[in-house]
């Protein structure tokens, strides 16, 4: 990766989750300063009007608790997905919105369903199977970290609490273990060295060679490279005059 890539690729890191965090923050602002309530623009289920609500919902929210509990997370979250996922990271975020979504307008109650949440439980599950499925070091310990942090907000994917989106939050769950499962192929894969390969040879290693059987150092002196001297082709044309 060049320079110019890697700035690009730590730029989309930060950039982007960043700019989420501030178009939920600014649609709020616009409801305070405005005296506006969105909330009709949410999830309602099974009625055609309530479907605009699969796309606008994630952007809506209903006080500065519900804004601020969902801010650190989508933050933390998207920044993860993109650094480790960054193929197929848009696709994980916006058709992770639309799935969670039409699911959460299939199995919800008659009720506008509003807010994030349901985004940041699509990537809390993505994240965590994904990293299971795996079954490499680096994505392993994102998953334990992301269980560690976010654990348990599984039991808000029940109906435990009144008010809660519990059907939402089950929606997401539910939609990122289908993207661990439909992207298992985009896997990243550890990095194989020359050692783990199966037709690894000891012998012809160029490094070993300068040991011997008790793992002494052996100095190897390279017989000098004789230049090869230039070789000049003539040809001749005969003269038939």
């Amino acid at each position: 990766m060049s320079n110019q890539e890697q700035f690009k690729f730590s730029t989309g890191v930060v950039a982007y989750p960043i700019f989420f965090v501030l178009t939920i923050w600014l649609v709020f602002w616009f409801e305070v300063r405005f005296r506006y309530n969105f909330s009709s623009y949410g999830i309602y289920p099974q009625t055609f009007s309530g479907l605009r609500g699969v796309v606008l919902s994630p952007f809506i929210h209903g006080s500065i608790q519900h804004l601020y509990h969902n801010t650190i997370p989508l933050f933390v979250l998207s920044m993860a997905l993109f650094y480790f996922y960054r193929k197929i990271a848009w696709k994980v975020l916006v058709f992770g919105i639309l799935v969670s979504g039409i699911l959460t307008w299939y199995i919800g109650r008659p009720s506008y369903h509003i807010g994030a949440s349901g985004l940041i439980y699509v990537l809390v599950s993505f994240i965590f199977f994904k990293g299971v499925f795996a079954k490499y070091y680096r994505l392993v310990a994102l998953s334990l970290l992301v269980v560690f942090l976010y654990g348990s907000m599984i039991w808000y994917a029940l109906p435990l609490e009144e008010g809660v989106s519990w059907e939402g939050h089950l929606s997401g769950l539910i939609t990122g273990l289908l993207f661990a499962l439909v992207f298992r192929k985009a896997i990243a894969k550890p990095k194989k060295y020359v050692w783990e390969e199966k037709n690894y040879n000891e012998d012809d290693d160029p490094f070993l060679k300068h040991f011997d059987k008790n793992g002494n150092f052996i100095e190897i002196i390279e017989p000098p490279i004789e230049e090869e001297q230039p070789k000049v082709n003539y040809t001749y044309k005969e003269n038939k005059e």
